[in-house]
């Protein structure tokens, strides 16, 4: 009978999800309240814990990264990445899906791809490049990097969950960060291999013989780049490196007293006030108005994220925190005896859920109970890139449209995208030098 209410309760968590994925947006953590209240009046359970450390961090770091935005600062990292894509146009299937991890990492969304992605196309089909080999790489590699980012909603998930046993963000990323710009690089390689070069394709050739392809556009070329602009930029960064410096050299973070001793504060608080700072410097000295930054877009989908990762990670935790006892008894064993189901775990539940962040506080905490080892989760946790399992991102479909080689494209099974190669290559690479990583730690 408790299975049975077990496998009731858990198909109404996949159910809401699912919902929510319809929906769209922060619909997601909308549905994941009504199963939270659904378990409060059906099943008598008491709520789970919410994560508020995370959702504060997440909320921190929008609102400076909104500032930067409005202030110009997105132009300018953006500039500095087409001029390096430029700068090797022979070798735009490796130096794309870098370029757009390194910036990615450094922002802490994957949103910056929809800069580059114009870009990318234009060297690509000017130098007789397979546009979809450096597309598919890059914008894949945009949600790899949210792992590798030490300011990302994932990452502020990840290190709240990290923090309790000891392990930092820097012993994080120096886990996912390797093994992230290995996988890269080996699917490029295998990438550089993929589909018949431009002039053999069919449905190039048939694009082009009917008129229908068009020149490379000139939208990749940059935006005019401002000094308040590049201050803002220089601004979050330095914001960003003193972040991983703390998270590095413990005697930078400041220290305080709290129940008559010295402490060192909180490197997951220390995030936040940085993070607010960084949104205050960027405000008085780069001549923005403080009441525009929540209508900057990178603010508007992060206070999604904050909302999605409220409810889907409220609704999890208390189905989780109800029925541990069983689920970790029934995948205890499993676990121990092959680890690899809990990367299996995170990288399903974030194609479900479109959500790096509710992947991660929904399956490491299965993980820490099993007993599993920081270093081995931290190592797993980049499968949660299998959000791009399902072709229903919306970086995923302005790529398919903006090539107009047709060479980027979703196929009738809907599953086999041009995507998919890079997604599986990422996340067994990626995990599989983790693993050797956390085995040397």
């Amino acid at each position: 009978m408790d299975m049975l209410l077990i496998l009731i309760q858990g198909l109404m968590v996949i159910g809401l999800i699912a919902v929510g994925v319809h929906y769209k947006g922060m619909a997601i953590g909308l549905f994941g309240a009504v199963g939270v209240l659904a378990f409060v009046l059906l099943f008598k359970i008491a709520p789970g814990s919410v994560p508020v450390s995370a959702m504060l961090i997440i909320m921190s770091v929008v609102t400076a990264a909104g500032a930067m935005q409005l202030a110009g600062g997105i132009d300018y990292l953006v500039s500095l990445a087409q001029k390096l894509i430029r700068r090797f146009p022979r070798q735009i299937t490796f130096v794309a899906p870098l370029t757009t991890y390194g910036f990615c990492v450094g922002a802490g969304t994957g949103n910056i791809y929809y800069s580059l992605m114009p870009v990318i196309y234009e060297v690509s089909y000017a130098n007789k490049v397979r546009p979809e080999r450096p597309l598919a790489l890059a914008a894949t590699a945009g949600q790899l990097a949210i792992t590798s980012s030490p300011v990302s909603a994932a990452t502020a998930a990840m290190v709240g969950l990290m923090a309790p046993l000891g392990f930092k963000i820097t012993d994080i990323l120096s886990i996912t960060v390797p093994a992230s710009i290995l996988a890269i690089i080996v699917a490029a390689f295998v990438m550089n291999r993929r589909g018949k070069e431009l002039e053999d394709d069919p449905e190039y050739q048939a694009r082009l013989a009917s008129g229908q392809l068009q020149p490379p556009s000139s939208e990749g070329q940059a935006k005019p780049v401002t000094a308040e602009g590049k201050r803002s930029a220089l601004i979050f960064l330095a914001g960003v490196i003193f972040i991983v410096c703390a998270g590095i050299f413990e005697e930078l973070r400041p220290l305080v007293m709290a129940k008559d001793k010295l402490v060192e504060v909180d490197l997951s608080q220390l995030i936040q006030i940085t993070m607010f700072t960084v949104a205050a410097l960027i405000t008085a000295l780069c001549r923005i108005k403080a009441g525009d930054i929540v209508k900057s877009p990178l603010f508007d989908s992060g206070m999604v994220a904050v909302v999605a990762l409220f409810g889907v990670a409220w609704m999890a935790n208390t189905f989780i925190a109800a029925n541990q006892e069983v689920i970790v008894g029934g995948l205890g064993e499993l676990a121990k005896q092959n680890p690899l189901m809990i990367a299996v775990a995170l990288f399903a539940v974030a194609a479900i859920t479109t959500s790096q962040s509710s992947a991660t506080f929904s399956i490491i905490p299965i993980g820490i109970a099993l007993g599993l080892s920081p270093a081995t989760l931290a190592a797993m946790w980049p499968a949660v890139v299998g959000v791009f399992l399902l072709p229903t991102n919306g970086s995923q479909i302005a790529t398919v449209e903006l090539d107009l080689t047709g060479s980027t494209r979703i196929g009738a099974a809907v599953i086999n995208h041009s995507f998919l190669l890079p997604v599986l290559i990422y996340t067994v690479v990626s995990v599989g030098a983790g693993l050797l990583l956390a085995s040397l730690k």
